[in-house]
């Protein structure tokens, strides 16, 4: 009997030590399973997330683009169309003054010592062929005053202001043209905010009534042809800006070469 209830202990020991046993084991998968599922379903937000970014920055820009297009045709698509062919009209001309200032920038000291170094030697022709091979109005109006050097100084003088003013003429051509296009941009835009008054008046004329609904489209037109205009009138006196500043460095860079070389052709007409 004793026998009996030790080997009934045992068992029930060890089933019960079974039992534990695998009831860890279920706790611990279970635990890895939700921390899986939990990864997962981390993993799976992160993936909504970032592809729902591109779709909302796209959706973002998508509605601005017809946002404006939606203003551009509410703003009575005849006066909005000159106020855009005057802004490209506009920039057309910005872009090609500064293509041309940019590439009539030279190294000026760079240019006036090599001068320098063949004046100082005795070769003008060398001083010629320097300035003809560099680009740019400085060089062109040294080389001018090279050509006169045997003619005097007073000669030489004469030559370089005369052609350093046609130069300058050459750095501001086309600049009262985007002058004009700055003017007319806001004056298109005013002429858009009197016509949009006169439809919002003949709005209330034919409704007769004042009420905000009959008069909203005509009010409509005029301000959004007056943002668009003033817009534009902006973005072009920044760039008119820019080339005025590139013209102002250019012309005291010819100054200051027209004034080194007459020096320098004294020094040279001294040492002969």
């Amino acid at each position: 009997m004793k026998k009996l209830v030790a080997f009934f202990a045992v068992m029930g020991m060890l089933t019960f030590g079974l039992t534990q046993s695998v009831m860890a084991q279920e706790e611990a998968a279970a635990s890895t399973e939700v921390v899986d599922s939990a990864a997962v379903d981390s993993a799976a937000v992160e993936e909504v997330a970032v592809a729902e970014e591109p779709a909302v920055v796209e959706e973002e820009q998508t509605s601005l683009h017809k946002e404006l297009k939606t203003k551009f045709i509410e703003g009575d698509a005849g006066f909005m169309s000159l106020v855009a062919i005057a802004l490209v009209i506009g920039l057309a001309f910005c872009i090609e003054r500064i293509i041309y200032l940019s590439l009539a920038e030279v190294n000026t000291k760079k240019l006036m010592a090599k001068v320098e170094e063949a004046l100082a030697k005795g070769d003008v022709e060398g001083a010629k062929t320097v300035c003809r091979n560099t680009r740019g109005p400085v060089a062109s109006i040294c080389y001018q005053g090279l050509m006169r050097i045997d003619e005097g100084l007073d000669v030489v003088e004469r030559s370089v202001v005369s052609y350093g003013g046609v130069q300058a003429g050459y750095l501001e051509k086309g600049c009262s043209w985007i002058t004009l296009l700055i003017a007319m941009a806001p004056s298109l835009g005013f002429l858009g905010t009197v016509i949009g008054m006169v439809q919002a008046f003949d709005a209330i004329e034919a409704a007769g009534d004042i009420s905000p609904t009959v008069v909203a489209a005509g009010m409509k037109v005029a301000l959004i042809t007056t943002i668009f205009g003033i817009v534009v009138a902006l973005v072009l006196q920044v760039f008119y800006n820019y080339i005025l500043s590139k013209i102002e460095a250019l012309t005291s860079d010819m100054e200051d070469s027209s004034i080194t070389l007459l020096d320098l052709i004294m020094k040279y007409n001294l040492k002969k």
